[in-house]
This record gives C-alpha cells, sequence and structure tokens, in this order.
C-alpha cells in the first residue's frame, strides 16, 4: 500500500484557457509536471479531447485531475494532481471564470479574452501564485483589480499637474488657508 503524500499548499500545476478548436489561449503551468511547450500542447489537446463533447466537470487525464469549465465559445481548465480536493480546485475554477465575466463585462468569449489577456493574466495571478490559491472570492479579485485599474490613471494626473504648474498652485492656495 502507498504511503499518502504530504498535505502542500501547493495544489494547483496549471491553469488553461482553450479555445472552441482546442488552440491555446491563455495557459500557466505552476510545477514540472510538463516541462516543454511540446508536452504542455500535446496534454492541452488530450484534455480538450476528452472534454469537448463531454459534461463532465473532472476528468483524469495522464495521472492529473483536471476540471473544466466551458464559457461561450472557450473552456477554462485547472489541473491538480491526483490526491487533490476537487472542491477546492472547482472553487477556484469558478472563481477564474466569475471574474473574467465581471471583469469582461459577461462578454467572455476567445475575441474579448485575447483583447484582454492582460487582464486574464491578472485574474489568474490574483487567484493562483506558484500553485498555491489565494483567492476563492470572485468579488474579492474584481474589487482588487479593479481598485489597480482604477489607480493606474492617476500617474496621469499626477505627471500633468506637474507639467503645468496645477500641484503649485493647489499648493500655494492651500498654504495661504493655513497662514
Amino acid at each position: 500500500m502507498e504511503a499518502p503524500t504530504e498535505p502542500s499548499l501547493y495544489t494547483v500545476r496549471a491553469a488553461i484557457i482553450l479555445d472552441q478548436d482546442g488552440h491555446r489561449l491563455l495557459a500557466k503551468y505552476y510545477d514540472g509536471t510538463f516541462p516543454s511547450v511540446v508536452e504542455q500542447r500535446e496534454f492541452e489537446r488530450r484534455i480538450f479531447s476528452k472534454t469537448q463533447r463531454t459534461e463532465n466537470e473532472v476528468v483524469l487525464v495522464d495521472g492529473v485531475t483536471v476540471l473544466c469549465q466551458r464559457l461561450s465559445d472557450i473552456m477554462c481548465y485547472i489541473i491538480g494532481g491526483l490526491d487533490e480536493n476537487e472542491l477546492l480546485l472547482l472553487s477556484a475554477l469558478t472563481c477564474i471564470c466569475e471574474s473574467l465575466c465581471h471583469m469582461l463585462r459577461k462578454n467572455v468569449d476567445r475575441s474579448s479574452v485575447l483583447e484582454n489577456l492582460d487582464t486574464a493574466f491578472l485574474i489568474l495571478d490574483e487567484i493562483i501564485d506558484q500553485g498555491v490559491i489565494l483567492e476563492c472570492e470572485s468579488q474579492q479579485v474584481v474589487q482588487r483589480l479593479s481598485f489597480k485599474t482604477i489607480s493606474e490613471p492617476a500617474f496621469g494626473f499626477v505627471l500633468f499637474d506637474y507639467i503645468t504648474g496645477s500641484n503649485d498652485q493647489r499648493e500655494s492656495q492651500r498654504r495661504t488657508v493655513v497662514d
């Protein structure tokens, strides 16, 4: 009898989004299970062929647990080991899909994912860090990402104020009110 593996926080081996033809839109591999791009593409081809016509959310492929969820014309996958908790993986996959739906304004399809690839990668990075699931609540992910995207243009305004001297005018007005 094989000894049970030690519990680990590193539960996710990969997160993948494929289009309706099985072509990679986005993929992040977190361990060395599939070290080369050729092996990754072959694995993606196998999981797509096993999941494209089924309604199953959980499939075993090549000794790993694969969970999938369809959104419009794309398939989202999360991959974990054989011993991983499918419910935990499912909650992370659901968080990815819900966050994508919210950030892409419910229009989640191949073209919107490709146009907003940076947002899709940010969503993955907020949820999974090096194979460790950090967040399973899509509202938290969306809130953090919305804050980041809202705060980015502020630098442009600060730079504009600096160039035009608007900040100096406000500072001098503030000093006169205080004095």
